[in-house]
């Protein structure tokens, strides 16, 4: 069963998952094993997906958004060297976003969730990450998702790990 953490042990659990990730990729192996890409979040109130992969793994972020203009958002997924941890993390560099998100999913292929959260408001210009209720999404084996009736419709940020199939062999 996935977890959500909002506490600083769980915060904690994701950057450790990413410093793993981050000391133990080669630089040269540094383009395989972790990426981050640039994307256009659309307003309009049309569903869009933006999806990023390493290898048989694969991040989507599916979501629907009204207000505004488009935004610059990051996704960045990593594969520890030894294959068993796949992140996600979608994110707006500038912090809180200005858009009003109708929906949103993140899915990842080819793994186990292990960790997620999401953000209303994402760590920039001496602010910090500041994450949504509980009860506005829920974590599902592959999925992160919002929850109908209950999403404030603010999202900055999410977070995923995976663990690999690799790691039940």
């Amino acid at each position: 069963m996935a977890r959500q953490s909002n506490t600083c042990a769980g915060n904690l659990a994701f950057l450790f998952a990413l410093a793993l990730i981050a000391a133990r990729v080669p630089a040269e192996a540094s383009e395989e094993q972790a990426k981050t890409v640039e994307f256009n979040v659309k307003p309009g109130g049309v569903v869009h997906t933006f999806s990023e992969g390493i290898g048989e793994y694969e991040c989507s972020f599916t979501y629907a958004s009204q207000g505004g203009t488009n935004e610059q958002w990051l996704m960045s997924v990593g594969l520890t060297d030894d294959n068993r941890l796949f992140s996600c993390s979608v994110w707006r560099p500038q912090g809180k976003s200005y858009l009003f998100f109708t929906q949103f999913k993140a899915e990842l292929k080819g793994t186990k969730i292990e960790y997620a959260n999401a953000y209303s408001q994402s760590a920039a210009g001496g602010q910090s990450d500041v994450p949504l209720k509980p009860e506005e999404f829920t974590i599902g084996e592959s999925t992160v998702t919002h929850r109908d009736g209950k999403f404030s419709a603010q999202l900055s940020k999410l977070t995923v790990i995976g663990r690999t199939r690799k790691d039940e062999l």
